[in-house]
Formats: structure tokens, sequence, C-alpha cells
């Protein structure tokens, strides 16, 4: 009996989309088999019928079986691509997402490129908005804060990846490390999901960390937090962008109007859903309280 034929990887590709089958099924097979065989994109495409090794094929497998399970890609390949940069990811980390970016697209219009800045990213995650405003803006010195020590060891291990040497990385919760500092932005991607909601028991939501996706019973407590500090230590004119779920924007300006800040607004992302909500404090505004 003859052995059985090598698997080319146009058939692998084919078979593992059917078996994914999401809306994303062949995009994500492509990451994993490319992840798998050590190749980018061009290659695959150019050598579609070439053969999987044996061990290949089984590492190909294993990684299909815990995506067919739900786990994350991002998390599973150990990389996600956001803004211009690659970033690593771990469990311990929120996957960055596309929709983040329009909060990178807001601060950079906030921020001129001819000056001196300072500004702060709170919860950190991978390091994914301070890095990319930072690769952005050489000239800008920039803090990022999160509570979890793992979630910073990756956010600088990004940073060395990345070869960006101008933000440096605190562990704190939202405001803490950053007493008796003043910013001229302080940017976030908080949580914001009510706790209990039931997204957070379905999809790829299921294996990031909890802490980093739901924050009290209206999924505001988070948020609260950061805009009744922001303007301590916020210059004269200093801007805070804070990141939401579709629905809360309305609350959101509530809270940055109630709590002194002028020019506030929400902006929506590329599905035109409430996406980032924003303001600044006075150039006369006390910043002591």
């Amino acid at each position: 009996m003859s052995a059985p034929s090598p698997l080319r990887l146009d058939q692998a590709l084919r078979t593992a989309a059917i078996r994914l089958a999401s809306p994303d099924a062949r995009h994500e097979a492509e990451q994993l088999l490319l992840h798998v065989i050590g190749r980018d994109r061009a290659w695959l495409f150019a050598h579609g019928d070439a053969s999987l090794a044996d061990e290949e094929a089984s590492a190909f497998e294993a990684l299909l079986a815990r995506r067919a399970a739900g786990e994350p890609v991002a998390y599973l390949v150990g990389h996600r691509g956001f803004w211009t940069l690659d970033l690593q990811v771990s469990p311990a980390t929120l996957i960055p997402r596309p929709e983040t970016e329009r909060l990178v697209e807001l601060a950079l219009e906030r921020l001129p490129d001819d000056r001196l800045l300072r500004i702060a990213d709170l919860g950190t995650g991978t390091g994914a908005i301070a890095l990319s405003l930072a690769n952005e803006r050489p000239q800008v010195q920039v803090v990022a804060t999160d509570v979890s020590e793992d979630a910073l060891r990756v956010a600088q291990a990004n940073a060395k990846a990345n070869d960006i040497g101008s933000v440096v990385f605190r562990c704190g919760s939202w405001l803490a490390p950053l007493a008796g500092e003043r910013f001229d932005l302080i940017a976030s991607n908080p949580p914001y999901i009510a706790d209990g909601d039931p997204h957070l028991a379905q999809g790829d939501l299921r294996f990031e960390p909890p802490t980093a996706l739901s924050s009290g019973a209206d999924g505001l407590d988070a948020i609260r937090e950061i805009v009744a500090g922001a303007p301590s230590h916020l210059l004269p004119g200093g801007w805070l962008l804070l990141e939401h779920g579709w629905d809360q924007g309305e609350a959101i300006r509530g809270l940055l109007i109630n709590t002194g800040f002028v020019d506030v607004a929400t902006e929506t992302d590329l599905e035109q859903r409430d996406r980032v909500t924003l303001g600044r404090v006075t150039e006369g505004q006390d910043c002591s309280r």
C-alpha cells in the first residue's frame, strides 16, 4: 500500500477554511498556515502547490483545532498588526483592534509635529496606542501605564522590537503612576463593557483578560475614574481622548462636560458608530482640584 501524497498548501487552506466556517475563515487559515511555515503571503500565493512537511501538517492541525475551539488567532500566532506596527500579544493583553486606530488618528490631529509635547496612554496593554503615537511623533515624550506587570512586559518587548525608545512604561492603575505630572494629551482605551454582558462569554472575548474588557454595571467605572482625575494631569488646553462602546457617547459627553471639559465631542469609526469621545481643559481651568 502506497503512502498518502503530501498535503499541498492550497489544499490545506481550502480544507481549513471549510473547517473553520467563519466569515473570515480563509484569512484566519492563511495566518495560521503562514505562522507554521514561516513565510509571507506573497510566497504562499506563488507556491500554493508546495507540500507541507509532516511536522508542519501536525502543527497546522493543532492550531486549527485550537482556533475551532475559539482561541483568538492573534494569541495562536503571537502577534497582531496595528497602525504601522507589528505587535506581540499574549493572553495578558487585550488584542489590538482596528477600531482603536481611530483613537490614534484623533490624537495625532492634536499633536503638532513641530514641538516637544508630553502624552500619556492609560491601560496600555500591548502598547499599541503609545507606540503608534511615539512612532509618528518621534519628538513626543510618552508615558504608558498599566496595572498588569505581564502586560507591561509585552509592551516593553514591543517597544524594543519596533525600535521605539521614547516611551516610558509604569505599573499602576490608570492615573496613579502619574502623580505630580501634567500632559498635553491623555489617551485611553479602557474597559467599557458592562459586567455580565453576554458578549463576554462569546467569541474571542472569552480568552481575553476580563479586567481589560468590563468595568462595572454599566461599563463606565474606569472611564468615570479617568475623567475625574484627568484635569489635574492635563496642561491648560490639554486633551483627553477615550475609546468606548457604540452606545456610550452621550453618557461620556455628560461626564466630561460635568467635569469642566470644553469642546466635548464624540467621533465615529469607519462604520459610523460612536467610538471616541474627547474634550479639553480650558486655559483658565483650575487643574489642581
